[in-house]
């Protein structure tokens, strides 16, 4: 049973992953002078992510944009999944929620050290006061290695609950009971993806901006 589980959540994934960008590329590629809803909705979106680029890490942020506008499509759909039945969530898997905070947590390191230099983008872990350095060091080494685990648990427990409940309800239930529970999920799919993409953009500009201003 588990098996089966894990193999329809990377079914899941994979969809996800061919599915969205093949909508992108035909929604966004070619933008109407009369726009569509669907185009209204991807230009929308297209003006919130640099929005939030924007206010965290300015115009340099820019070069960001496909990386953080993938990640929020990419948790977006998965976590949309669990509404429909029949299928289920790819968010909803630890293993999907792992992959994604490992992948923010070892890039936006990487970018702080290519941008600072690995010693000056180290040297901000021992804090302003030489005296009590080594306390902030682990403190800091503590604090990084948490948001990976952070994120994951996060978006995982939340999306697991919610399909959880909803799928609870609908069978002990009449049909319109559960409405307000499935609301409440569908909130959840945009608070989570929200949660997770502000969260990528903070911590890159943690590691590329703050240093220039230290």
């Amino acid at each position: 049973m588990e098996h089966e589980l894990y193999i329809r959540h990377i079914i899941m994934t994979i969809g996800i992953l061919i599915v969205v960008p093949i909508l992108f590329k035909v929604f966004a590629k070619k933008p109407s002078l009369i726009p569509s809803p669907i185009q209204n909705i991807f230009e929308v979106y297209i003006e919130f992510v640099n929005n939030m680029i924007k206010e965290n890490m300015g115009e340099k942020g820019r070069k960001y944009f496909p990386l953080i506008a993938g990640i929020g499509l990419f948790v977006f759909f998965g976590n949309l999944l669990g509404l429909i039945p029949g299928l289920e969530s790819s968010t909803a898997n630890i293993n999907t929620t792992a992959a994604l905070a490992l992948l923010v947590f070892f890039y936006y390191n990487y970018e702080g050290i290519k941008k600072q230099g690995f010693i000056k983008y180290f040297k901000h872990f021992f804090g302003p006061i030489k005296l009590m350095a080594p306390l902030f060091f682990v403190i800091e080494i503590l604090s990084h290695l948490s948001r990976p685990l952070t994120l994951a648990l996060r978006l995982f427990a939340n999306m697991t609950g919610g399909e959880i409940l909803t799928l609870v309800l609908i069978f002990l239930v009449p049909f319109l009971v559960p409405l307000p529970i499935i609301f409440i999920h569908f909130f959840q799919v945009f608070l989570q993806t929200y949660v997770f993409m502000i969260l990528t953009t903070v911590y890159i500009a943690g590691a590329v901006v703050e240093m220039e201003e230290h």
